[in-house]
């Protein structure tokens, strides 16, 4: 089964590479991304603590967005070739007629496919990498970035000439040729603009190294092969044209998940954004024990009215899930009383209220197990939160492409954690999972005869 697995996907690889709309897609996206150094200015960006700053925001905003879209194109088309069209030319009966499982057929097709998409996905962010590095041009007396340039074109340059060449002399596939070659090219030209300054000099290869940047290109690349996925999975039953309209909505839909689906499965009413958070002693740090206090300050007063004894709950998201603690019974008894607070339930409560600042007490004869803290970005509220089913069942079935999307992390000096960048990959993981389970489901009974 590896050996069958791994021929189907080589061969759908192969397929699909060639596919001349792969190579003018990924042209366009690298001409799109290089056209943004000028026309991304007048963005009136005036920070300066990111990554990226001023004009950069925009045009990293352009870049990743063109490799969003790009990509879902990519997959679409991609995805079709290799299992729409075969299916409507009977070519693939030369495969399910031998004793191989469809389930293998499916997975197989889909690895080819995501082949494809990486070679695609690298060249298009290694061009967009290079115009973070060479920056808006914002006014003609700006000097371009020379070594982007030379290395660039190079890379380019070296990439279609090897394509001619192997397809004069050996019959190469020119776009096969040419993007397989393009991609660990832009790679090399990357690391070595890291090395040189703009001024021809070397430098240290952090200097100009955007770590957050790389996170960001990272977990897109996982939003698309969850797109890729799906487009194998409707491809086994439907057209080329309607796999491309499968895809471009099932992009909207992730998109508008949230606003669509999200804030009506959740119901809960924030009372404000923490802007700072601190223990109230050193031995409250953790927040994890039995009286530990920490005090909050809001960016703005609470929206509703907040008296002390009313519970305190707090999530990174403004639905309020998750939380930041198993669930717990809201205190009833008098908050000013010291043995009513020692003999409760484990709660956190609201001691004390001074316009934005709020005093937070974990309370209890054994304390409310939190994960962590509060801490600055928070959202709080007064009320655990309630869920709608039918709502949240459809928000989890659709993929939230938002949890791929970290551009205002990026853009607002936020550090990423490992912990969201390894969940955002389990989150993949399983949707790339579900959608080659739906497939495999489709193809089994699919008459291809």
């Amino acid at each position: 089964m590896p050996v069958q697995l791994l021929t189907i996907a080589r061969n759908a690889f192969v397929e699909s590479i060639r596919q001349p709309i792969v190579f003018v897609l990924v042209l366009l996206a690298m001409f799109l991304q290089v056209m943004s150094t000028w026309y991304a200015a007048y963005s009136m960006g005036y920070s300066d603590s990111a990554e990226v700053s001023g004009d950069n925001k925009l045009l990293l905003d352009y870049g990743l967005g063109a490799v969003f879209v790009f990509g879902m194109l990519l997959a679409a088309f991609t995805a079709t070739s290799v299992i729409s069209r075969e299916i409507e030319r009977r070519t693939i009966l030369t495969v399910v007629s031998k004793p191989v499982p469809r389930a293998v057929v499916v997975v197989g097709k889909f690895l080819g496919v995501a082949a494809t998409l990486l070679v695609g996905v690298i060249i298009m962010l290694a061009t967009l990498l290079l115009c973070i590095r060479h920056g808006v041009l914002s006014t003609a007396a700006d000097d371009p970035d020379q070594p982007v340039i030379v290395f660039g074109l190079c890379a380019l340059g070296i990439a279609l000439a090897l394509g001619v060449w192997g397809n004069y002399m050996y019959g190469w596939y020119f776009s096969q040729t040419t993007l397989i070659t393009l991609a660990p090219l832009l790679v090399v030209a990357y690391l070595l603009v890291l090395l040189v300054g703009k001024k021809w000099e070397w430098q240290p290869m952090g200097k100009d190294f955007k770590p957050q940047i790389m996170v960001a290109c990272a977990v897109l690349t996982m939003g698309i092969l969850v797109l890729a996925a799906a487009a194998t999975a409707i491809s086994t039953r439907v057209s080329q044209v309607m796999t491309i309209v499968f895809c471009a909505g099932l992009f909207l839909l992730g998109l508008l998940s949230n606003y669509l689906f999200g804030r009506h499965a959740m119901n809960n009413t924030v009372i404000g954004q923490v802007q700072s958070a601190a223990p109230a002693a050193p031995s409250d740090e953790g927040f994890h024990t039995s009286g530990a206090t920490y005090v909050v300050t809001l960016q703005n007063p609470p929206r509703t009215t907040v008296k002390a004894g009313a519970p305190f709950y707090y999530s990174v998201s403004p639905y309020g899930f998750p939380m930041e603690f198993w669930s717990y019974t809201p205190f009833t008894g008098d908050p000013a009383s010291e043995a009513a607070l020692h003999s409760a339930e484990p709660a956190l409560i609201i001691s004390a209220v001074a316009g934005r600042i709020i005093t937070v007490r974990n309370i209890g004869g054994s304390p409310v197990d939190v994960f962590r803290p509060p801490a600055q970005g928070d959202y709080v509220f007064i009320q655990p939160t309630s869920f709608h089913p039918v709502y949240l069942a459809i928000w989890g079935v659709i993929p939230n492409l938002q949890h791929f999307w970290l551009l205002d992390a990026v853009s607002q000096n936020r550090l990423v954690p490992a912990r969201h960048v390894a969940l955002v990959g389990l989150y993949a993981g399983v949707q790339v999972t579900a959608f080659l389970c739906l497939g495999v489901f489709l193809f089994q009974k699919r008459d291809v005869g």
